[in-house]
């Protein structure tokens, strides 16, 4: 990595923070009401999102404006609050909030840990097939080595060897109803989130949280719903940028 790579990512990582922290902000002092982005009828799936660790649904409001646009069912699943909890607790958090909503065919749509979310609720709460797959933006399939940095509790999931991370790794059968989508440059998942066997979509992005309100990532996360939920599949113009492996 060359020294304008190095002040590239520099820059990137500070816009990032300031967007976390304006997105946090936004949402304690807006109320931004989820039933918004709900649509009574609709031939598509209903998505369902599934934001990140301490990140209430409204980190994911650039997500849901461009899934409204474009004619999705939309539901945030407040029960989640701020996603503190195990993954195992927030998993059977989303499966009460489906079965509670009568929920039927739709695709999850996660953010980091969200995404470690949604791959557990594929592989152990998805009896009827009712989930059609994962599309998953900065998630750490593999951990991420800086969890160390910070011994708290709710970040121990996260250590490359923690014992959540093996049992999700173990369910790769699921993995091929997954689309991973992740940029050039993550600060806080230093080795990526491309999953094996998954759609992996890497985009010209930087940062963990600023690509959630990138178009190019808006458009990837679209297309992997159109595959996962077998409507076709189409590259739109904002991600062509990108490149997918398998």
């Amino acid at each position: 990595m060359n020294i304008a790579e190095i002040g590239v990512n520099l820059a990137a990582w500070i816009r990032d923070y300031v967007y976390a922290l304006r997105r946090q902000a936004a949402g304690v002092v807006h109320r931004y009401d989820p039933q918004v982005y709900r649509r009574s009828w609709t031939e598509r799936p209903a998505v369902v999102l599934i934001p990140g660790i301490y990140e209430s649904w409204t980190f994911m409001l650039p997500v849901a404006d461009a899934l409204r646009e474009n004619g999705y069912d939309v539901h945030a699943v407040t029960d989640l609050r701020y996603n503190g909890g195990t993954i195992e607790e927030m998993a059977e958090l989303v499966d009460r909030y489906l079965r509670r909503e009568r929920v039927g065919r739709c695709v999850l749509v996660a953010h980091s840990k969200g995404g470690l979310i949604g791959k557990l609720l594929l592989a152990h709460h998805n009896e009827g097939g009712a989930i059609r797959g994962l599309v998953a933006v900065n998630t750490p399939f593999t951990g991420s080595p800086l969890a160390r940095l910070l011994p708290l509790p709710a970040l121990r999931v996260f250590l490359p060897n923690s014992p959540e991370l093996a049992d999700l790794s173990a369910s790769s059968h699921v993995d091929r109803d997954i689309v991973s989508i992740y940029g050039r440059f993550d600060p806080h998942i230093p080795g990526g989130s491309h999953l094996d066997g998954a759609d992996n979509v890497q985009l010209g992005t930087r940062g963990h949280f600023l690509p959630l309100g990138d178009r190019r990532v808006h458009a990837a996360v679209l297309d992997g719903i159109r595959r996962l939920a077998g409507t076709g599949l189409g590259v739109g113009p904002e991600a062509e940028e990108g490149h997918r492996e398998r």
